[in-house]
């Protein structure tokens, strides 16, 4: 059975307790700590070790996605206080600017592909000079990110099957055009059908899919999800 489970952040935005709350009733084994707004990460550093996360059997950070270069010592000094839990930290490569800072979290440094507004990391071309940078680095493949740079997805599955050695999360969502992660429609669960064969069963599925609003529930997403991991094509190995 799929390790699947919710990025805090979809649920309830810089609340960790409030979004933990939230999911504690269906059971789910795995879970993405968001600190994706800078002002999010000192509050995680602070309340982790009081966070009741005894169900899950996979537990991951997310770092912030935008902060400056007078700052970025500031976040990996912060992160390097959630690591130490033996939570892996994914990171969009965009906000990696001194890569010395980074080179020592070695395999717990999760690279994760890029949406459409970034220079770095959308194609396999991309990925391929990330992991010339970080050797030992793991790889987070955001199914709506690729969907949304090639809507054929033929670049996710060259992205698959390059980095699938790496692969240790997947994130699952609807990325809409204003970049937000939306609920999963009919055509995200089609698109993410079409490499479902290529992600590992053992491999934990992170849903961004943004709820906090009403938007949907947990369960629904998780039937959806569910649903989109079917996959349409066979494995071959």
């Amino acid at each position: 059975m799929r390790l699947i489970g919710f990025s805090t952040g979809a649920i309830a935005k810089g609340d960790f307790e409030g979004a933990l709350k939230a999911m504690a009733p269906f059971g789910l084994p795995a879970v993405e700590l968001s600190a994706l707004r800078l002002t999010e990460l000192p509050h995680l550093a602070d309340m982790a070790e009081r966070l009741d996360l005894a169900q899950y059997r996979y537990i991951s950070v997310h770092a912030p996605s935008r902060f400056g270069p007078d700052k970025e010592q500031i976040v990996v000094n912060l992160l390097k206080r959630l690591v130490i839990r033996g939570w892996p930290i994914v990171v969009h490569p965009d906000v990696i600017l001194v890569d010395a800072l980074w080179l020592p979290f070695g395999g717990d440094l999760i690279l994760e592909n890029s949406d459409r507004r970034k220079s770095v990391g959308r194609t396999a071309d991309d990925i391929e000079l990330l992991f010339g940078r970080f050797p030992d680095a793991r790889f987070c493949f955001d199914v709506g990110h690729a969907r949304q740079v090639d809507p054929t997805m033929n670049e996710a599955h060259v992205i698959l099957q390059q980095n699938r050695p790496r692969l240790c999360q997947v994130h699952i969502s609807e990325v809409n055009f204003f970049n937000r992660h939306d609920p999963l429609s009919s055509a995200a669960v089609e698109a993410t059908r079409r490499v479902a064969h290529l992600i590992p069963e053992d491999v934990p599925i992170i849903l961004e899919t943004l709820i906090d609003q009403g938007q949907s529930t947990i369960e629904t997403e998780i039937q959806r999800a569910t649903q989109a991991l079917i996959p349409v094509f066979s494995v071959t190995v």
